[in-house]
């Protein structure tokens, strides 16, 4: 049999656990659970927490619940845009294109201070409710546009504030991600870096060096086009065409034009010298067109001449590693 000492200290063994379980659970409880982290879609610098329901688009950078017809669009725009949207987001300006404007107030989101919008606007599939928010950021103006349904109750204004208060910026889009966004693959960077990227249509290169002037940067472009020549005659003039459209040149002198061979497609190539259009300095250029059924692709490269040979062979390198998607 256990003496009564023993047993005393059981129990208050038992006793403290207790406590300590207590304790530890009104900790964990007084602890909120982790909020939910913004999604941004894919190539953008925008992210948001979406109310339930709403999943990514695949049409546009935001997020709908299509079984609702209620969609989030997500754009940015240059910092000098705010001055102009703050200007032209006002009742009497959004009142001519059918938006009738129930409130419009300031708001402060971590990145920056701006403006939201409430309204209600009747289109041809409906009246809606519509909220415009309006952020300056360091480097940017957000715009975020929310449309639900007028009259749905899912998404009340409690739910839109919620998702506003999330709207978050991240500091740059990874290169993988805005590469993802283009109908072709480039398979060697040759040491250029991503200065710009058109989704589903073309990407700038840049080959920027520490201490650079603009006027000794190179530049490629890489762009998916459609249309082009059906006919082989027709090359030649075609190639001359469009390399008469390259703006930011002056005093061009063709030096060579002449058919080959690109990733094993029919192709045509255009060297020439120039002089800057805004610099008057001297540089190079070349044009490549890659052939295809009902498309082409069109790829343009500017440099200081004094950085040509060194440069030519990695826009050669660039351009034979793109391949469709």
């Amino acid at each position: 049999m256990m003496r009564a000492s023993q047993t005393g200290s059981i129990r208050a063994v038992a006793f403290l656990a207790a406590v300590c379980a207590a304790i530890a659970l009104t900790i964990a409880s007084a602890i909120p659970a982790r909020a939910a982290e913004p999604v941004f879609p894919v190539g953008s610098r925008l992210g948001i927490v979406p109310p339930p329901d709403m999943i990514p688009s695949p049409a546009f950078s935001g997020f709908a619940d299509p079984n609702k017809d209620a969609a989030i669009l997500l754009v940015t725009f240059p910092p000098v845009a705010f001055d102009q949207l703050d200007k032209s987001m006002v009742p009497e300006e959004l009142k001519k294109q059918g938006i009738e404007v129930a409130q419009r107030e300031p708001i402060e989101l971590g990145f920056g201070k701006g403006f939201v919008v409430r309204a209600r606007q009747t289109t041809e599939r409906g009246r809606y409710r519509k909220w415009l928010l309006v952020v300056a950021a360091n480097d940017l103006t957000a715009l975020v546009t929310i449309q639900v349904p007028d009259g749905d109750t899912q998404y009340s204004d409690k739910v839109l504030n919620d998702a506003v208060a999330t709207l978050a910026v991240r500091a740059s889009v990874p290169d993988a991600e805005r590469l993802s966004l283009l109908p072709f693959k480039v398979g060697d960077m040759a040491g250029f870096r991503i200065d710009d990227v058109l989704p589903g249509r073309a990407l700038m290169l840049i080959d920027a060096g520490a201490g650079q002037a603009a006027t000794q940067h190179t530049h490629f472009l890489i762009a998916a086009m459609e249309g082009g020549p059906n006919e082989t005659q027709d090359r030649d003039e075609f190639a001359r065409v469009t390399f008469g459209q390259i703006s930011g040149l002056k005093d061009v002198q063709i030096q060579d034009a002449e058919p080959l061979r690109i990733g094993g497609q029919a192709g045509y190539e255009t060297l020439a010298t120039a002089k800057d259009g805004k610099s008057d300095s001297d540089v190079r250029v070349v044009q490549w067109l890659r052939f295809g059924s009902g498309s082409y692709m069109q790829m343009i490269g500017v440099s200081p001449t004094d950085q040509w040979p060194d440069v030519f062979a990695r826009l050669r390198a660039v351009r034979d590693s793109v391949t469709p998607k």
